[in-house]
């Protein structure tokens, strides 16, 4: 048994915020230089290059990427022989989201009721999602979600009889109905399977997959890569104002699910795609 004061998960927490508001990772990173080469429009192409020097400054002057700073989700896989002490771990976890956005000057996005929207002034509650694993690890994943995008997401309740077109139709329907509101070139997680609740999980999961990484399983990796060709052929392009680059990757995630079901959810994310993983 391995044991850790949640005095260390909040310090992590805290920088972690920071650097995920400041720092694309390098997937992301290597993914947008790359998309510069290979979009066709000279438009497109000024946009991207505009996003690099947007990135530039972010990160040399500690300027957060994009003024909507998110709200924060956090994912813990926590291995099963760590036990925590020092008092509760959720108030640790929101201990950290406030003080990296406090001492990060990060915009304070989150009202503590979603009706009477009052501002909560310190950016919690987070958003926290808890897997227990194998091991004494602490495998920690922020991600801050911005809502430009996180509102163009969707889910779809499909039958079974629609099968593998349906689905790609359903994720061609979410990108094509965000269109330039989600900040393009965007990253598409989809979750299928499971039910309600798992397939808006899987799909929120996938986008802090790699993007320069595709699934396991060979037929979903072909419909990753058949799905970001066809979003990328509807000219929606860097910004919006057309372009061949639309998304820079559709990540797909399934489950098991009912023999009645065939859910599907899409979580939609902009071109920072911002997150920060560490393992304690």
């Amino acid at each position: 048994m391995r044991t850790i004061h949640v005095l260390e998960l909040t310090q992590n927490i805290k920088q972690m915020c920071i650097e995920a508001n400041h720092c694309l990772t390098s997937d992301m990173d290597n993914t947008l230089k790359k998309a510069i080469d290979t979009e066709k429009s000279p438009l497109g192409k000024q946009i991207l290059n505009q996003l690099q020097d947007n990135l530039a400054i972010a990160r040399e002057e500690m300027i957060p990427i994009c003024q909507d700073t998110g709200m924060a989700v956090i994912f813990l896989e926590i291995g099963q022989e760590v036990h925590f002490e020092g008092g509760s771990l959720e108030d640790a976890v929101n201990e950290g989201v406030r003080q990296g956005y406090i001492e990060g000057y990060l915009r304070k996005s989150v009202v503590k009721d979603p009706l009477v929207r009052e501002n909560t002034k310190d950016n919690t509650p987070a958003v926290i999602h808890y897997e227990l694993k194998s091991g004494d690890k602490v495998k920690i994943t922020v991600a801050p979600k911005g809502f430009g995008s996180e509102n163009m997401s969707r889910v779809f309740m499909l039958k079974p009889a629609d099968g593998i077109e349906g689905v790609k139709n359903a994720i061609l329907t979410a990108v094509k109905d965000a269109g330039p509101n989600a900040c393009p070139p965007m990253v598409v997680g989809v979750g299928i399977g499971g039910t309600f609740e798992k397939c808006a999980l899987m799909a929120k999961k996938a986008l802090i997959r790699p993007v320069d990484q595709y699934s396991d399983i060979p037929y979903i990796k072909e419909m990753e890569k058949e799905l970001l060709e066809k979003i990328n052929c509807t000219g929606i392009g860097p910004g919006g104002l057309g372009g061949t680059t639309t998304a820079l990757a559709v990540n797909i995630d399934t489950y098991p699910t009912h023999i009645a079901g065939l859910p599907v959810a899409i979580n939609i994310c902009c071109h920072v795609n911002r997150h920060a993983v560490r393992i304690i």
